[in-house]
């Protein structure tokens, strides 16, 4: 809701003449977009509703486009505005012409309603301008807001708190970037005043997944926005044009908002029509895992675990196994076979526990081949690797005890598909397992080799590429294993369809990124809950495991030890945001012992996993809604960064403080309308939980009930018809609860 001082802010700006001297403005009664009329420059984004300007123009010094080269210069000299035509009070159309003959068409729309604008653009006369990349649109001069938040769909999601703030004397601008498709899971960014709610929607609507990047610099007052499109590399071609629209808006809310914004496209692209989540393919055996086990090395220490853990939990145990292969991990890659503990073993190990219900995949990396292998000399695998623009390949010591490298294969290339899809066929039907985790799945690369048959550079060969691979997995293991399962690492909207899970590690952040000004939020949840499995975490309780196949001399003492008790509440936090995200819960490096010796954590998970059981019609199969407000006490924790798998020489756990609040908090729509409020105190000590529900927020009956769901069953505690339900009610310390309103 707008202040009423806002209202009068409106009213008066209304009254007022124009204070601006371009005269070229497009809008909508919602969102209004001018144009300099002597330069074509962008010189205001106006929220019309709040009176809201988001560009100061006194900085804006260029076209809102940028064409560059590949080392970064900029094609073309001075450009000269052709004109401005007004094709209607919603759409502009600004043209420009460049000294090598380059000729610019900006096309401008607003949505009829919507405070929304799309933008398209063409270039024509770029066949000899070694074109590399088009920067459109470039917004420049963005006011900084007060108290700013950077929303930004990195998997999970996370906030990036007052972005501006590492700019200084030293440092006098600040640079972030993501790629799309790849990191970002979504086409959309958000930056916003958390505490006005005044911000900008920032997105686009590519639904063929062509490369890109969104990208944004900050200096001490101003942001500049640019939406860099790949363009395919001496193409031949005389003129280019994205195949999908920019969008900016504006919004008031928060990340959350333009969630909501992003869902209702979302909802009706073609990778949400082909999910196989949402349409029932994915095996019942994943959607009713009570809890993933994450272990390495050998069938004992991670098959028999899972098999513990089950008998104890009384829930579905499902296995995430790494170091199964007979290759060393992070160099050897993709000499998986035969298992390190021979096929037959390995084979009777597998056989053993699906017969007892335990689940596995195993870890296949989706495209690295290591360069010091005996296959990659006798395949010919350099062929066939993604080459940068100027190199032979993207080759890096990924081991850093070994040195030794692993190159990306171009996943352009039916050899390497081929090569991939027949050695998880093998995996599958000869030895058993029940699906195939591949890693490194959500993310692009670009490839420069002319003898792959894709364009160069820019383009969509990269997903394409990564989906015909799926697809021969299963069309090679066709009828033999109907229950076969193919998991990725990260998440992003043009992998739904051919993925069965997203193993999305924000939850536990902190692990491997450390503290800092970053929040981590279910943004892809918000938008994609309903239509994609989300799972993993590296929250552990021991210190990490180390290869039996790398160098003895770097083998730490310590590994897959107990941890600190120091770092128990952290364990804690990373299980609670999991649990009110929407995930399936994870445990990483699992080992009986930590029955005993973690018996409080061990116990805290357990009744997570329970009540999450019995409330998956949120949990899994719900949509995400707003929290309803409530007072949650916060508190200073300490925090352990370390690698989940490499073990380190000297001190293997960065110790670091973190504020934190102790109620974790989740609220969820199931399809029936009802709603669930999920709870988690990470704290030893009882919290009060108090709110109040209002019917009309959530879409209730004005006469509704609340039921109280524990890991010991359910009963009701209240009841309404007026519509307004207060809830008052001591959550104990290590526990966790679901409210459901119905």
């Amino acid at each position: 809701m707008k202040s009423l001082g806002k209202l009068a802010l409106m009213l008066a700006v209304c009254l007022l003449p124009s204070f601006n001297v371009w005269s070229e403005t497009i809008s909508n009664g919602s969102l209004a977009v001018s144009f300099d009329d002597t330069d074509g420059r962008l010189v205001s984004i106006r929220d019309v509703v709040s009176g809201f300007e988001f560009i100061d123009p006194s900085v804006v010094d260029a076209p809102f486009w940028r064409i560059r080269r590949a080392d970064g210069t900029v094609v073309g000299g001075l450009a000269t505005l052709s004109g401005i035509e007004k094709v209607s009070g919603l759409e502009a159309i600004i043209r420009w012409t460049l000294e090598p003959g380059i000729r610019v068409w900006a096309d401008v729309r607003l949505d009829s309603v919507k405070p929304l604008s799309y933008w398209n653009v063409s270039l024509e006369g770029i066949a000899d301008a070694e074109v590399y990349d088009l920067q459109y649109p470039l917004i420049k001069g963005i006011k900084r807001f007060e108290s700013e938040d950077l929303a930004v769909p990195t998997w999970l999601g996370s906030v990036i708190h007052d972005p501006h703030s590492p700019v200084s004397e030293a440092n006098p601008r600040q640079w972030y970037g993501w790629d799309s498709p790849g990191i970002l899971s979504m086409q959309m960014i958000a930056l916003y005043d958390r505490d006005s709610g005044d911000g900008l929607y920032l997105a686009s609507n590519d639904t063929l997944s062509y490369s890109k990047r969104y990208e944004f610099m900050m200096d001490q007052d101003h942001t500049e926005y640019a939406l860099t499109n790949s363009l395919p590399y001496h193409s031949g071609e005389d003129a280019y044009s994205p195949c999908h629209e920019a969008i900016v808006g504006s919004l008031n809310g928060d990340w959350l908002t333009a969630a909501s914004m992003y869902r209702e496209w979302a909802l009706g692209q073609k990778w949400c029509k082909e999910s196989r989540f949402h349409a029932g393919k994915t095996p019942k055996w994943v959607t009713g895992t009570g809890l993933w086990v994450w272990n390495r090395g050998a069938s004992d220490n991670v098959l028999k675990e899972a098999l513990h853990l089950k008998k104890k939990l009384g829930l579905p145990v499902s296995v995430l196994w790494h170091w199964w292969h007979g290759c060393s991990y992070d160099e050897g890659f993709p000499e998986y076979l035969p298992p390190r503990e021979g096929a037959d073993h390995f084979r009777e190990a597998v056989a053993r526990a699906r017969k007892k219900k335990v689940n596995s995949i195993v870890y296949m990396n989706s495209y690295q081949w290591g360069t010091s292998t005996d296959s990659w000399t006798a395949e010919n695998a350099s062929a066939y690797c993604a080459r940068p623009l100027g190199g032979e390949s993207y080759a890096y010591a990924a081991n850093v005890f070994t040195g030794r490298k692993i190159a990306a294969m171009c996943l352009g290339t039916e050899f390497w598909r081929q090569k991939y899809s027949s050695i998880a066929e093998t995996a599958i039907c000869d030895l058993g397992v029940s699906g195939i985790y591949m890693d490194q799945a959500c993310s692009s690369i670009r490839c420069f080799n002319p003898e792959h048959g894709h364009t160069l550079g820019g383009g969509n060969y990269w997903k394409e590429g990564f989906a015909r691979q799926a697809s021969l997995i299963r069309e090679k293991v066709g009828d033999r294993r109907k229950d076969v399962v193919l998991a990725g690492e990260g998440s992003g909207e043009d992998w739904i369809p051919s993925l069965d899970l997203f193993l999305t590690l924000e939850a536990s952040r902190e692990r491997y990124l450390g503290t800092g000004s970053v929040e981590t939020i279910p943004l892809y949840q918000a938008v994609y809950h309903d239509h994609a499995i989300t799972f993993g975490s590296y929250s552990s309780l021991v210190y990490p495991p180390y290869d039996d196949l790398w160098p003895d001399e770097y083998r730490p003492a310590n590994r897959e030890t107990p941890l600190p008790e120091e770092f128990n509440m952290q364990f804690r936090m990373e299980q609670a945001r999991s649990f009110v995200f929407g995930m399936q819960l994870t445990l990483a490096n699992y080992h009986s012992f930590l029955d005993d010796c973690r018996k409080e954590e061990i116990d805290f998970l357990a009744g997570l996993a329970k009540v999450r059981m019995r409330s998956l019609k949120y949990l899994m199969e719900g949509t995400f809604e707003r929290v309803p407000k409530m007072d949650i006490p916060r508190s200073v924790i300490d925090v352990s960064k370390l690698s989940i798998y490499a073990g380190r020489t000297g001190s293997t756990v960065a110790k670091e403080k973190m504020d934190v609040p102790l109620l974790y908090a989740g609220m969820w729509k199931a399809k029936d309308g009802s709603m669930g409020l999920s709870l988690v105190n990470i704290g030893d000590e009882a919290l009060p939980v108090e709110f109040t529900i209002n019917a009309e927020d959530y879409g209730l009956p004005s006469s509704f009930k609340a039921t109280l769901v524990t890991e010991k069953g359910r009963k009701r505690i209240c009841r309404t018809a007026d519509g307004r339900m207060d809830i008052s009610m001591p959550l104990a310390g290590r526990s966790a609860c679901v409210i459901e309103f119905r």
